[in-house]
């Protein structure tokens, strides 16, 4: 059984910087992709970005492409997502996921994902 927990969201001022964690069991991370995604008060669950199986990061969205950074710790079964010049618009909740069937490559659909975590608030507010 896949178990995802994320840990790091906060209140941030525009242009500051966050690290969320994503600790997981029940897999390994060299063998699963996990990807992050972010839901805005209002609108659908969209992916930000996608870790695979050999830790090469794709899917990074086009919203936070050079500013959000994935990466991950194998020994300590810990994804993380590196966000910096935070702004307005990424406020929301912060998920990440995981399904056995996304080793190599992560969809972009929500719904293609089985295992989720309960999620972590981040808000960007002056």
């Amino acid at each position: 059984q896949f178990k995802l927990v994320e840990s790091g969201g906060a209140l941030v001022q525009p242009g500051g910087s966050l690290r969320l964690s994503c600790v997981i069991s029940g897999f390994r991370l060299d063998e699963y992709a996990v990807a992050w995604f972010r839901q805005a008060p209002g609108k659908e669950r969209e992916e930000v970005a996608c870790i695979n199986s050999a830790g090469l990061s794709l899917n990074e969205g086009d919203s936070v492409k050079g500013r959000f950074a994935i990466s991950r710790d194998v020994a300590n079964h810990t994804v993380y997502l590196q966000m910096n010049s935070l702004e307005f618009e990424d406020t929301g909740v912060y998920y990440c996921a995981a399904d056995e069937f996304w080793t190599s490559w992560c969809p972009a659909k929500s719904t293609d994902f089985a295992s989720w975590g309960q999620g972590t608030q981040v808000t960007v507010s002056s």
